[in-house]
């Protein structure tokens, strides 16, 4: 019964495939809460795995890490796989964890220059104004060759630009010290959500999800995003992130027999809720011409219209679970669901959508020449694998056996922008000296600062900067210093003094 190059999602009148050659026109899976959407989503995973195809997902409640984890032989599940043909046969996928914040699997992280300045401004919720001073920023880093890696990079960056404001606004626009300083606000609060822990190196390489295991079965890569989820911004940043990544990085390879991966976007409203016209326009673009890279997207909502329609277009392969239709917004929902399937003369589309048991969906697939199929009312396969989540102890063995463990656990702090422009400071620390014929570390600080020479208002942007960057390398050095002094002198009281001198010597020099 089950057929050679295809999925075998269920059967009602006749066997409901997805054509592989076919999957890579992406999909959409929809239902109410509670009506089977994650069971849908699994049993799809599982046909791709055993074609050999990898698979990334987020894992929202945690229930499809049970894919990694053979399933129980339950009555319902043996009765449904019979009377749909198949035979039960409990199964477990090779799987690799994934997890932001490096909790429940391998960390991933990006660097600030992969984000870029639009899914940047997205995650920091900016407004237009606010954007467009982000992208001078990331311009004025090309130019000046400055690595944008980590938020210290990019705060140090925007420190550069609000101490030149005014010679900047001649060359780029606008720029005001009050949009850099919300801009830096906003840092803070995605920090205090622990964005930080997914900014920087080492960045991932998205090679690592396209990998199968020595049987030939393809990876599927779950992200824990049970957590994540409490920052719906940051989790849809980073799934934007992963989906652009994968369009630039992949060369075109045209149709192929079957994908070379398979996204699945849960909770896909959150991407298109509140976006700009602007992020909305590059999703399109992406979905529209990631197929010809031989990546399939699959996004899981609760409704149809929770997805824009010049994206809905390009989903062709469609699953549909019951809908709810209790008030007027509901019944128009379940309306325009409706109309998105190509019907059935057998019965009512519209009214089946409300009348669907759990386990039980409409499903509509491209077919042939890439048509879609009349919709049929059918019965979800049971999974072969573990339905619901896996104890920690499970999850901890298979990451610890995993061939990520070790690339992605520890952070890497590179020679990037925040060090460049220390070592700005340091050069014209030290040329300022020699200007001075080596009047010592107060003569040098004095004039770097403008209090033996220029004053504030007639320094040059490199002075400012170097002044700006030096300030935080001197603050940093005052705790040793006075730590040192204060062990000559001795005890608690030894430390307050030694703090009193170097902040007294120093603090002229550096509240300028």
């Amino acid at each position: 019964m089950l057929e050679e190059g295809k999925i075998f999602i269920g059967g009602g009148t006749k066997p409901e495939y997805l054509d592989l050659k076919l999957a890579n026109r992406h999909g959409l899976i929809t239902g109410a809460t509670g009506t089977g959407k994650t069971v849908t989503l699994q049993v799809l995973a599982e046909g791709f795995s055993n074609a050999g195809v990898p698979v990334f997902a987020a894992d929202i409640k945690g229930d499809l890490s049970g894919i990694a984890a053979p399933g129980n032989a339950k009555d319902a599940f043996v009765k449904r796989a019979k009377e749909l043909g198949i035979e039960y046969r409990p199964d477990q996928f090779p799987t690799v964890f994934w997890d932001l914040f490096g909790e429940e699997g391998h960390r991933v992280r990006a660097t600030i220059s992969e984000i870029g300045p639009l899914l940047l401004s997205r995650l920091l919720d900016l407004n237009d104004v606010q954007e467009g001073v982000l992208n001078i920023a990331f311009r004025i880093a090309d130019e000046q060759g400055l690595l944008l890696l980590d938020l210290k990079d990019l705060r140090a960056l925007l420190q550069l630009i609000s101490e030149s404001a005014s010679e900047l606004t001649t060359t780029y626009g606008n720029v005001s010290k009050a949009t850099v300083g919300t801009i830096q606000r906003q840092l803070l609060v995605l920090e205090n959500q622990r964005g930080q822990e997914f900014l920087g190196e080492p960045a991932l390489n998205i090679k690592d999800l396209m990998r199968t295991d020595r049987d030939g079965r393809g990876v599927v890569n779950i992200l824990a995003a049970d957590k994540l989820m409490n920052n719906p911004r940051l989790y849809a940043t980073f799934l934007l992130w992963l989906m652009s990544e994968l369009f630039e990085e992949l060369p075109e390879v045209g149709d192929l027999d079957q994908p070379k991966l398979v996204f699945f976007f849960d909770e896909a409203h959150l991407l298109f809720s509140d976006a700009p016209k602007a992020l909305i326009e590059t999703v399109e673009r992406v979905v529209r011409l990631i197929r010809s890279k031989g990546v399939g997207i699959y996004f899981i909502t609760q409704n149809p219209a929770d997805v824009p329609e010049t994206v809905l277009a390009q989903l062709g392969n469609r699953i549909q679970h019951a809908l709810r239709a209790y008030t007027p917004r509901e019944q128009k929902a379940v309306r325009v669901a409706a109309q998105t399937f190509r019907q059935n003369p057998a019965f009512d589309t519209e009214k089946a959508i409300t009348e669907l048991g759990v386990g039980e969906a409409l499903v509509s697939t491209l077919e042939g020449k890439g048509s879609p199929s009349m919709v049929e009312r059918t019965w979800i396969a049971p999974p072969m694998a573990q339905v619901g989540p896996i104890d920690d102890a499970l999850r901890q063995q298979i990451i610890a056996a995993s061939p990520m463990r070790g690339k992605y656990d520890q952070s890497i702090d590179s020679d990037s922008a925040y060090e460049m422009l220390a070592a700005r400071a340091q050069k014209a620390a030290a040329d300022a000296q020699a200007a001075q014929g080596g009047g010592g570390i107060l003569d040098m600080l004095g004039n770097l600062f403008g209090t033996n020479g220029q004053r504030k208002g007639t320094m040059t942007m490199t002075q400012r900067v170097t002044r700006e960057v030096t300030r935080t390398v001197v603050n940093q050095t005052v705790g040793s210093l006075a730590a040192e002094i204060g062990k000559s002198i001795g005890g608690r009281q030894g430390g307050s003094i030694g703090r009193a001198i170097v902040r007294g010597t120093l603090g002229g020099i550096l509240r300028r």
